[in-house]
């Protein structure tokens, strides 16, 4: 066997009707002999330990549950100890017994692709009637009232709002107050509004009629006051003053003369007029101690 260089090349097949040398020869992992090429399967050589590694499961017909039968075991022992141990018969149902949709008159199995969990009652539906409107759905389970939990929870809630309660009715009572003041600083800037209006129609009236011009002259060429035409810079004792001069003087003698704003904002407790609201503010808390009723 082998050559002279390779004595111990190549060995023959185990078996019998064969023995052939092979120099690439196989080894069984069963029996563990040596076979060529042609008889290296468990069937060519018919192994007789071919089931030793393999796997046998037997279903119990009481749980439906897989028994594995040990090779080096009696396959009764096996079944002894499964009955004797674990074997649990309320368990056939649970395996054997197909779910199916809960809505009445639907007989659609419950299978992995087919089940639909509804987010509301927890409950699982077929496809068809996924929908809570489909399947009735009751909504989300409510807690009991017995729940000593729920009661704690409720007692927190109504001792935390009790602050917030005082807090609230003192806020109510502030924004009450600013609303009040806000009405009274509203009405008493509508009362010097109408009273403004009311003096520049009796000015206009008054220049209508035909005041002659040497009034306006004297008028601008003397005055000491608070109000300044904007136009010649003759001071007035009052708004109602500066009116008359400017429609006398300036709109009579420029008749393309830009046209002139004059100011609205009219203090109602001593009539002098300001250009912008914040002014008036001002000098009603500065001059008349904070209050602007008349």
């Amino acid at each position: 066997m082998g050559t002279p260089q390779f004595p111990d090349l190549g060995k023959h097949c185990s078996v019998q009707d064969c023995k052939q040398i092979d120099f690439l020869p196989f080894t069984c992992d069963r029996c563990r002999q040596v076979f060529c090429l042609e008889h290296r399967s468990y069937i060519k050589h018919s192994c007789p330990k071919a089931d030793s590694q393999g796997v046998t499961v037997v279903i119990c017909p009481l749980c439906a549950k897989g028994v594995r039968l040990n090779p080096d075991q009696d396959p009764n022992i096996c079944w002894e100890i499964h009955v004797n141990t674990e074997c649990d018969p309320s368990n056939y149902e649970k395996v054997t017994k197909k779910r199916k949709c809960p809505v009445p008159g639907c007989r659609d199995v419950l299978t992995f692709s087919n089940t639909i969990k509804c987010r509301e009652c927890t409950e699982d539906h077929c496809l068809r009637h996924r929908f809570g409107p489909d399947h009735n759905c009751p909504g989300p389970k409510k807690l009991e009232a017995s729940f000593q939990f729920l009661s704690l929870l409720n007692r927190n809630k109504k001792e935390d709002s009790k602050p917030n309660r005082v807090a609230a009715t003192s806020s109510s009572r502030w924004t009450t107050s600013l609303l009040n003041a806000a009405s009274t600083v509203r009405a008493s800037a509508e009362a010097g509004m109408s009273k403004l209006g009311s003096e520049i129609t009796q000015a206009w009236q008054s220049a209508t009629n035909g005041a002659s011009p040497s009034s306006s002259s004297s008028s601008v060429s003397g005055g000491i006051g608070p109000e300044e035409c904007p136009q010649c810079g003759a001071r007035f004792s009052s708004v109602t003053t500066l009116v008359e001069h400017v429609q006398k003087v300036h709109e009579r003698s420029t008749s393309q003369s830009r046209v002139l704003t004059l100011p609205m904002d009219v203090c109602p407790k001593c009539s002098r007029g300001f250009r912008d609201a914040v002014a008036l503010v001002e000098h009603v808390e500065r001059d008349h101690a904070g209050t602007s009723k008349a």
